[in-house]
């Protein structure tokens, strides 16, 4: 699925790259609010939706070489955030969907899980 196309199915507004324009593609998603069970469950995800709205869910992204992220629950990000995703290459948008609506969305739309590790 490509990310433009994730941005207009869950209504999302793009914070990173810096002219909001969401290229690229992606094959599967993992969504958690606990960053460890993100490090120690995801495998080959390429999106991360999450209601963590700090620089530790950029860093972990950054970890787990994750091209999107995708907060929830209307939460905007910090200008921290932004400029680390943005020197790290990676899309941020944000949603005023919950995430069991996001993941619902995504799934009935042909994005998977990606390998489970579990």
């Amino acid at each position: 699925m490509k990310i433009s196309e994730l941005c207009k199915l869950v209504g999302a507004t793009v914070y990173a790259p810096q002219d909001g324009n969401a290229e690229g593609e992606v094959l599967g998603a993992f969504a958690s609010d606990m960053m460890s069970d993100v490090l120690a469950f995801a495998k080959n995800q390429d999106v991360l939706i999450s209601g963590l709205c700090n620089p530790q869910t950029i860093r972990t992204a950054v970890m787990l070489d994750m091209k999107c992220i995708l907060l929830v629950r209307g939460k905007v990000p910090t200008p921290d955030m932004i400029t680390l995703a943005r020197s790290n290459n990676i899309v941020l948008m944000s949603t005023k969907q919950k995430m069991y609506a996001v993941c619902g969305v995504l799934y009935a739309n042909g994005l998977g899980a990606g390998e489970y590790n579990g």
